[in-house]
């Protein structure tokens, strides 16, 4: 440490020097002994739990407002439970820790005792969940199919993040012709819920665009919660265009994953699942040009046998003599047939002249012709002098007309 004079508003003052070393271990000092960072108990959410296979065991501890790192070294040893999660509310016994090297502190845990209760923030999304899930935004019986081969995709996402770069990059890899529309939204902190749903309905109004991947990559549960909101878990359902949730995380509770059409483990996942490789397609539709042009070949080699053994058949050979012989059947049946006919409608023909001359004969006006007349008296015809009397008046009927009489005399 060294000590120099400098002047302040005119006065002479010693101004203390320290080196980083020096002033490190001043703090390290003040924290051990000073009681009150000893053996204390904190109170709070876990976040960001590790268990690592040198038996250690890290996380974050936090509240509403602020938020602390711990670390249990040996947790087994301590009788600490290795079920810990995201979201258990938990107390902590242990001491301040402070590392003069790297000029960090941090809770050097000795217990944690769990509480029956999840986390404040975890009780809510549980009780959204439910909420949700009653409406019926996470039935499947509303998820949409991803389209086969997309032309176009829309990306909701942090412009500057990791994740859209590798969005673009898988894409291009896979497929390079698609093209990629980027809503630049933030995805974490204040506002994020707004720009995440903004973003979701624009994209929904371009119609170039086939279907939406909205997300991020990893982080701890603070930083993934915007798509825990109900705001942002109703817009993934309302998509009219079909919508991947794409958050690299391993936990299963984010609510976006469950209102979306598909869940992606990454961003990079989603790419994987939405766009096609363009080089497997490619080789997929050679095969099948091959394919169909086997089977074309075989189609055509089988026609083509086929032909010759018609073309060397024996019946189609004699063909002509065949039909020759069956035309020379057809014809002397059909003369047989008019011959049959010709004799029905002669003798039809001769039974009906015979019949017509009976009905002429039956005629009472063919007598008239003969010189025959007929006579009537009141409209009836005389057979006999029995129905006439002297004085009557009768009718006699010539060929050619009639003559009124009167009787004079009946023998």
């Amino acid at each position: 440490m060294e000590i120099k004079n400098a002047k302040y508003m005119g006065e002479v003052m010693d101004i203390k020097v320290y080196s980083v070393t020096e002033f490190n271990k001043m703090v390290k000092w003040y924290i051990d002994e000073n009681p009150n960072f000893q053996e204390f108990f904190l109170e709070g959410e876990l976040s960001g739990v590790t268990y690592y296979k040198s038996g250690h065991l890290y996380f974050t501890l936090k509240d509403k407002n602020s938020q602390i790192k711990c670390a249990a070294f040996n947790y087994k040893f301590k009788r600490i439970a290795d079920d810990l999660k995201e979201g258990d509310l938990v107390k902590v016994f242990g001491d301040v820790g402070f590392y003069e090297t790297r000029g960090e502190f941090q809770i050097l845990v000795r217990h944690i005792q769990k509480e029956d209760k999840l986390g404040e923030m975890f009780q809510k999304l549980e009780k959204l969940k439910i909420k949700l899930e009653k409406e019926g935004l996470f039935s499947p019986l509303f998820k949409q199919k991803m389209p086969k081969y997309p032309n176009a995709i829309g990306v909701v996402t942090a412009y500057t993040g990791a994740a859209f770069h590798d969005i673009v990059k898988t894409t291009r890899k896979r497929f390079e012709n698609i093209d990629i529309y980027i809503y630049s939204a933030k995805v974490q902190g204040v506002g994020a819920k707004e720009e995440i749903v903004k973003g979701i309905e624009i994209l929904n109004e371009i119609p170039e665009i086939d279907l939406i991947i909205a997300g991020r990559g990893g982080g701890s549960v603070e930083d993934l919660w915007a798509f825990n909101e109900e705001e942002v878990v109703r817009a993934f359902y309302k998509s009219e265009k079909p919508i991947i949730s794409a958050v690299g995380h391993e936990i299963d509770n984010l609510l976006s994953d469950l209102a979306a059409d598909v869940r992606a483990a990454t961003p990079t996942g989603a790419v994987e699942i939405a766009i096609p490789v363009k080089s497997e397609i490619e080789l997929r539709l050679v095969e099948k040009e091959e394919r169909l042009k086997n089977s074309i070949d075989r189609i055509l080699k089988k026609s083509k046998q086929d032909f010759e053994n018609v073309k060397n058949n024996y019946i189609l050979k004699k063909f002509v003599k065949v039909v020759e012989e069956k035309n020379s059947v057809l014809i002397h049946k059909e003369e047989k047939l008019n011959k049959i006919l010709n004799d029905l409608l002669q003798k039809k023909y001769h039974e009906l002249e015979i019949r017509t001359e009976k009905i002429i004969g039956l005629n009472p006006l063919g007598i008239l012709k003969r010189g025959y007349t007929i006579t009537n008296f009141n409209n009836i015809s005389i057979k006999n002098t029995s129905k006439v009397n002297v004085g009557d008046k009768i009718e006699t009927i010539l060929e050619n007309g009639k003559i009124i009489s009167e009787v004079k005399e009946i023998f």
